[in-house]
């Protein structure tokens, strides 16, 4: 059993949902269990996420959407609700999750939600190229100019760090070229999940030593435990 609705209250105050999606379009990423929460069913996805979404209240005026993959594998109905509950409560800013392949088609969600500030997630996992390709078989490839693009069109990037076959300068690099080029970076210590991909604890004990004052930053979201935003699927 999940939880699929919480609200955050310490830094960047928001609610946040787990919504139920469309199988991701990508859906290769070898540290992904999180797939396991798609369907094809488009019935029992309204069915859940039309439940979930009764529970926003919009005290903070800023909304979380999350789900196994894009926003663009959300329904058309489940999107028409949240359309829905963002005007009635009265919500500014929202958050969605978008994967590399449609960043050509962000200007569709921020027409549809027109009048509200849409702050786009990916999950770029690191600025290295071939480790992002070869560990995480997350199959794109970026140089300085386009990150400079992705800057202006995305609000924030995810990165996945202490997995095994990274190394410290990797991090490193990660956190200072994310803080260049986005607006704020989430940051998940990896969790062994059953999937190839290893959690390297000599990185971990690293990283919480050298590092465990971004939690202070404003631009930084540091998840040490990846159910640390309280909604997850079991």
């Amino acid at each position: 059993m999940g939880i699929r609705y919480n609200k955050i209250k310490d830094k960047h105050q928001r609610e946040i949902v787990l919504l139920k999606s469309f199988p991701c379009k990508y859906g290769k990423c070898s540290f992904c269990n999180y797939i396991e929460d798609n369907s094809l069913d488009e019935k029992e996805i309204d069915r859940v996420n039309l439940e979930v979404l009764q529970e926003i209240t919009g005290e903070y005026g800023v909304l979380e959407v999350i789900n196994s993959g894009s926003v663009f594998e959300l329904t058309q109905r489940t999107l028409a609700e949240i359309k829905k509950v963002v005007l009635e409560k009265n919500i500014k800013t929202l958050y969605f999750e978008i994967y590399y392949g449609y960043i050509r088609r962000l200007k569709e969600i921020r027409e549809y939600f027109s009048g509200i500030e849409i702050r786009f997630r990916m999950g770029l996992e690191t600025f290295d190229n071939r480790y992002r390709i070869e560990g995480y078989n997350k199959n794109f490839s970026l140089n300085e100019k386009q990150l400079e693009e992705i800057g202006k069109e995305v609000y924030s990037v995810c990165l996945l760090i202490c997995t095994k076959g990274q190394t410290k300068e990797m991090i490193d690099r990660d956190i200072e070229l994310g803080l260049r080029y986005f607006r704020g970076i989430t940051i998940n210590i990896f969790i062994d999940n059953g999937t190839v991909v290893k959690r390297d604890e000599e990185l971990v004990r690293w990283f919480i030593k050298k590092y465990s004052y971004l939690t202070a930053d404003d631009r930084v979201e540091l998840l040490i435990d990846n159910k640390d935003l309280g909604v997850f699927e079991q």
